[in-house]
């Protein structure tokens, strides 16, 4: 499998009542909670090899190493960058930033492998 490194995808939330930690149980004040800026990192980071993987593949995240910075008000955009920077084998690795307008509110690394999504979903009708 070949993808070129520098693939970059974005993803983009607005925050609602429903993003916020008290929401999603992560905390106890209203603001983006870092669980859903982890989903958003992470939407970016498909969103940068979706029209470069071969169909048959698809890709599942495996390892994060996130910094939340900064909190976020409901009703501010996040939005979320990823850039493709290393790829070995199957596996893939992005760097990620969420910004708030110019505000830097989280960065870090996903990591994520590619897989076959039929054998990956067959593995899953063995397990059940």
């Amino acid at each position: 499998m070949y993808l070129p490194l520098g693939l970059t995808g974005s993803a983009v939330l607005t925050v609602t009542d429903a993003d916020t930690a008290t929401a999603v149980g992560s905390g106890d004040v209203p603001v983006l909670a870092t669980p859903r800026v982890l989903a958003l990192a992470e939407a970016a980071t498909v969103d940068a090899i979706r029209s470069s993987l071969p169909s048959e593949l698809t890709t599942v995240g495996v390892r994060v190493e996130l910094a939340h910075r900064l909190p976020t008000p409901v009703g501010a955009v996040a939005t979320a960058t990823a850039v493709l920077e290393k790829v070995d084998g199957r596996a893939l690795r992005f760097s990620v930033t969420v910004r708030e307008g110019e505000q830097l509110i989280a960065d870090g690394i996903v990591e994520r492998a590619a897989v076959d999504r039929s054998r990956f979903l067959a593995r899953l009708e063995g397990t059940r």
